[in-house]
C-alpha cells in the first residue's frame, strides 16, 4: 500500500471531481467542491482509502498540496466562473511543516482570483489549539480566500470551530438531511442551525440532497445553498447547467400575495435612540 501511494504521488496520478452547489433562490450552481479520486484500478480510487493510507504513512501534508496543485489547474483550465472549494484538514494547518502561501502561488501560476475559492476545512481528528486555527484562518483571508466548515453536527468539535472561526459558509452533515421530511428532530436541529448562521451572517449549505422530498424540506426551511446527487454527482467534467425539472416541484412563488407581501420595508423600520458604552450588557 505504501508503495502503491508513492507510485500514486511521483506520478500525480489524482483525477479531480467537481460536485455542484446550488443557489436555490438563483436555481442555478453558485460553486463547486473539489474531491479527488486516485487511479480506476487502484485500491486507493476512493478518497476514504487514500487519505488513510496517506495518515498512515505520514504523507497527509504531501497529499493535500498535490491534490490542491491539480485541483486548481484543473478549475483554470476548464475555465470555471463559479467559486471553487477546495478541503482543508484543520490539522494540517496546525503541522510545523505546513507551507503557508503555497495556495495562492498556485493561483497566480494558473490565473485564478483567490476571492474566487473557498477554503473547506474538513475535521476528521480533534483541534484543540483555536488560537493557531484562529491565526491560520486570518491568514486566509487577508489573501482573499473565504472560509467555509464542512459536516457541521459530524465533528468533534463543530460549534466550538464555528465560534471560534466565525466562517462565511457552515455545511450541515448530510445525517441531518437525510429524510429531514420525516423526522421533526433532524427538522428542528436544521432550523436552529439556520437561526444562528443568520445572526452571524453566515450562509448556510446542505448537504447530501438525495431527493426531491429532501430539496423541498430545505427550501422550505429558508436555506440558501444546497448540495447533494439530486443536482449533481462529482464529475471530472462537471455540468454547468441544472436540469430546470429538478425546481419543478419548488415551493417558490406558490403563495399568494398578501398584504404584508406588499408592504416597504419602511414600514418596520423605527427610531431607537442609541446606548452609551457604559450600559450594562442586561440593560441592552
Amino acid at each position: 500500500m505504501h508503495n502503491e501511494l508513492i507510485a500514486i504521488l511521483g506520478g500525480q496520478k489524482l483525477t479531480p471531481h467537481f460536485q455542484p452547489i446550488v443557489s436555490l433562490a438563483q436555481k442555478k450552481i453558485m460553486g463547486y467542491e473539489a474531491l479527488i479520486r486516485g487511479p480506476y484500478d487502484s485500491p486507493l480510487h476512493s478518497p476514504l482509502n487514500l487519505f488513510a493510507a496517506a495518515e498512515r504513512f505520514d504523507l497527509s501534508a504531501k497529499l493535500e498540496f498535490i491534490c490542491r496543485e491539480i485541483t486548481i489547474k484543473r478549475y483554470a483550465d476548464l475555465n470555471i466562473n463559479e467559486k471553487l472549494f477546495i478541503n482543508v484538514s484543520p490539522s494540517l494547518l496546525l503541522q510545523p511543516k505546513f507551507k503557508k502561501g503555497e495556495t495562492l502561488r498556485f493561483l497566480k501560476e494558473f490565473g485564478v482570483d483567490p476571492r474566487s475559492v473557498v477554503i473547506e476545512l474538513t475535521e476528521h481528528q480533534p483541534t484543540d489549539d483555536y488560537g493557531l486555527m484562529r491565526e491560520a484562518v486570518s491568514h486566509y483571508r487577508n489573501m482573499g480566500f473565504e472560509i467555509a466548515l464542512d459536516d457541521l453536527g459530524a465533528g468533534y468539535s463543530g460549534l466550538r470551530l464555528w465560534s471560534e472561526l466565525l466562517p462565511d459558509y457552515v455545511k450541515i452533515d448530510k445525517h441531518f438531511i437525510q429524510k429531514l421530511h420525516k423526522d421533526p428532530v433532524k427538522l428542528n436541529f436544521v432550523k436552529s442551525i439556520l437561526s444562528m448562521a443568520t445572526a452571524l451572517n453566515c450562509q448556510v449549505i446542505a448537504e447530501g440532497i438525495e431527493t426531491a422530498d429532501e430539496f423541498k424540506a430545505i427550501e422550505k426551511i429558508g436555506i440558501a445553498y444546497a448540495q447533494g446527487y439530486y443536482f449533481g454527482k462529482p464529475m471530472a467534467a462537471p455540468i454547468e447547467k441544472l436540469d430546470s425539472s429538478l425546481f419543478a416541484t419548488s415551493h417558490t412563488g406558490h403563495y399568494e400575495p398578501n398584504l404584508f407581501s406588499l408592504r416597504k420595508a419602511s414600514y418596520l423600520a423605527r427610531y431607537i435612540k442609541a446606548g452609551s458604552s457604559k450600559t450594562a450588557i442586561s440593560e441592552a
